[in-house]
């Protein structure tokens, strides 16, 4: 019975209920770590995020260079300017003599909120609560209309200190009086801890205590000049000093609405403390829900009953009829029922299932990459011949983002600015050989950075132009750069005080390594990273550790080098440059700034650049900060990505968005075909029942002829 059932039946691993619906699956590898708006800042958080939150903008699906649309929003905002005395400026005036920047936001009427049992009341009773394990335990849900001081409400979260939101330094430069309002907020949850401790004595235990009874704090019982509530549809961000980039925040989720229900709902001490958060269950008036959160297992997202009029664009850029992109102009979003995320920690299995068809889509790992694509005769890139048999397609498209090679500038050893400090850092920007790590881990996917800035952003440059002199020299015969010598840093290295990897008593030098490269496929990168500085004499530790515990390792400063990635939040220079200014520090500031690294000099053009208008004058201030960085070299190597996806015949309206990750509403799946492929190519197949038969019934012959030996030897 075992037998027959292990080789007939096909490996289906889901449900019959699920085959003949409209769902998406896709994996992730590591659960997120965040889901609360506030917090979140992660790529692969916002994948999940950006199904149910909706900001007032968004990016246009289909259209090329990224533009805004309003997404809850009437209309994209014009800024209003202001001097020192109140009166409205034109907008060509002096930026200069603007003291105020005003947006008035207009939300559509008639939004409305998932169903939710915070909207029926915010406070249950013990009994009830004592009973729920998950948010779909409660059997009452509601919802009401979306509303602007929702949106209010999610600014202010972003001031309130028990929630380490990365951009609060970046946002308190511009939105006015948000550093005043978060310090108000520190105030008077201090106050607040010090009444329960006055109160409690002895057997105050603040975490404990916050646990049980979390503290409420009026978000309203402060003034606040930055946001201001016009009327239930309307509302206004009021900026001390322009910044243009503000519009492409409001299209991230760190600005969508927060139902105060919400906040008080989640702040039930007997939630908390069973982990029923914001953090963890996230709540908007977007396409879909969060229905199963099993992070070692499975993320469930179902479609929103309430979720307001939306259509697939009808306008794209050039090309876009022909590939089929415009074939749902003017539907209904969403197409998807349901959406639901498995985790897959290996890449072989997962290949595995893409290639049953159990996964739509998929990225090509380096151990799938043979398999999956070859090189046409005229040097093109193309899915292999057996892909093509399937009909699954190949689509590459150049990422806006970045990997690079951070050494942490706090650090006494690999950081600060002296020249000899400086020299070290030089010589492991040559002897890291970013060419080849592409080549051996990327499969030639990318190109080596040579400057913060990714290809399609404002300030890159090609050629000789945009090279980095340090790392690399510019070879006239083939017009490409060529990475330095080896004995080129060998030199830096002597220079910086380590001549031959050691100090002057003749111990190595030992630089560490922080990263999350637990997988046994990640272990070859760490021994490429030891094999580089031992070019140089250096010897290399590893730690390696989950990735939570990596990202406190960073957060804390509490790291020598590590490598890290940045993807475009808005296709700005500033969105790349601001990852080195200094009053973004992570370890100071809690900021974007992973290398902690901060120069002066840096900080002041970067101040100067980032509200200017593309231009010539912007371009020469980016070289110089270009230059600044090429010195002191925080970051010591890098690779732009070349993004390399694939999926089955099935999957439609397929065009890579970088700027927009939770753009799977539309997205549609012809489940009916994907069925009748999957059941094509995993037919059981019935040889290997019949030849474990006969294998074991040949293997019974033996003993049966001893056995009848035996029989007549005793007769």
């Amino acid at each position: 019975m075992l037998f027959g059932q292990t080789s007939c039946t096909p490996n289906h691993p889901y449900p019959k209920s699920e085959r003949a619906q409209p769902i998406f699956y896709s994996v992730y590898t590591e659960p997120p770590k965040h889901l609360d708006p506030a917090i979140s800042y992660s790529s692969d958080e916002y994948a999940f995020l950006e199904l149910v939150y909706e900001p007032p903008f968004q990016y246009h699906f289909l259209k090329r260079p990224y533009e805004l649309e309003p997404l809850t929003a009437t209309n994209i905002p014009v800024a209003e300017y202001y001097d020192d005395e109140g009166r409205l400026l034109s907008a060509d005036v002096d930026m200069e003599q603007v003291e105020k920047v005003v947006y008035t936001i207009k939300i559509k009427e008639g939004i409305k909120y998932q169903n939710h049992p915070c909207f029926v009341k915010t406070e249950w009773p013990d009994e009830i609560l004592n009973g729920v394990d998950r948010i779909t335990d409660f059997h009452e849900v509601a919802t009401r209309e979306l509303k602007a001081i929702d949106y209010v409400n999610q600014i202010k979260r972003l001031a309130d200190s028990r929630l380490p939101c990365p951009i609060l330094p970046i946002m308190a430069k511009y939105i006015d009086g948000l550093d005043t309002f978060a310090g108000a907020l520190v105030k008077d949850l201090e106050a607040e801890r010090r009444r329960r401790s006055e109160e409690q004595g002895a057997a105050y235990n603040r975490e404990q205590d916050e646990r049980v009874n979390p503290i409420h704090l009026d978000l309203n019982a402060q003034p606040f000049p930055g946001v201001k509530l016009i009327d239930d549809y309307t509302y206004q961000i009021i900026l001390k000093r322009p910044y243009p980039q503000i519009l492409y925040w409001l299209a991230m989720p760190f600005f969508a609405p927060m139902p105060q229900e919400a906040i008080d709902f989640f702040e039930q001490g007997i939630l908390r403390d069973k982990g029923i958060t914001i953090d963890r269950y996230p709540l908007g008036t977007g396409p879909y829900r969060i229905e199963k959160y099993d992070p070692n297992l499975e993320y469930v997202f179902v479609a929103n009953e309430n979720f307001h009029d939306e259509y697939y664009p009808s306008t794209g850029e050039e090309g876009d009829r022909e590939k089929g992109l415009l074939v749902d102009a003017g539907k209904k979003l969403p197409f998807l029922d349901k959406i639901i995320f498995k985790k897959e920690k290996e890449s072989i299995p997962l290949w595995n299932k893409f290639l049953q068809g159990y996964y739509d889509t998929s990225g090509i790992s380096k151990d799938s990459f043979g398999q999956a694509i070859q090189i046409s005769t005229h040097g093109n890139v193309e899915a292999s011949e057996f892909l093509k048999d399937r009909n699954i397609s190949l689509l590459t498209s150049v990422s806006p983002s970045t990997m690079y090679v951070a050494f942490n500038m706090s650090d006494p050893v690999v950081g600060g600015y002296t020249e000899e400090q400086r020299n070290l850092r030089q010589a492991f920007s040559i002897a890291i050989d970013m060419e080849e790590y592409i080549q051996i881990f990327a499969n030639g996917r990318g190109t080596s950075s040579q400057s913060p800035l990714p290809p399609g952003i404002f300030g890159y440059e090609k050629g000789k132009a945009g090279m980095n002199p340090v790392a690399y020299y510019w070879d006239e015969k083939s017009q490409n750069a060529k990475r330095r010598e080896i004995d080129e840093a060998r030199k830096l290295l002597a220079e910086a005080g380590y001549p031959n990897g050691k100090y002057k008593d003749g111990r190595p030098l030992e630089i560490t390594f922080v990263n999350s490269w637990y997988s046994p496929a990640l272990g070859p990168r760490i021994i490429w990273f030891e094999k580089q500085f031992k070019k140089l004499g250096v010897v290399m530790k590893n730690e390696t550790s989950d990735y939570n515990r990596f990202r406190e390792k960073i957060d804390q400063g509490s790291y020598q080098f590590t490598m890290w990635g940045w993807n475009a939040d808005y296709p700005d220079p500033e969105n790349f440059l601001f990852l080195l200014y200094g009053p973004n520090s992570r370890e100071k500031y809690k900021g974007e700034n992973t290398s902690n690294y901060d120069n002066p000099e840096f900080n002041r053009l970067f101040k100067k650049m980032e509200t200017m208008p593309s231009g010539p004058e912007r371009l020469e201030i980016i070289r110089k900060m270009k230059n600044i960085l090429h010195k002191d070299s925080p970051w010591v190597g890098g690779l732009n990505p070349v993004a390399y996806g694939l999926f089955h015949e099935w999957y439609s309206n397929a065009k890579p968005n970088a700027m927009y990750r939770g753009a799977l509403k539309f997205k549609r799946v012809d489940h009916v075909l994907r069925e009748k492929k999957r059941k094509e190519w995993n037919q059981p197949r019935f040889w290997p029942v019949v030849l474990v038969v006969i294998l074991l019934g040949l293997g019974t012959v033996p003993a049966i002829i001893t056995i009848r030996r035996r029989g007549k030897a005793t007769a």
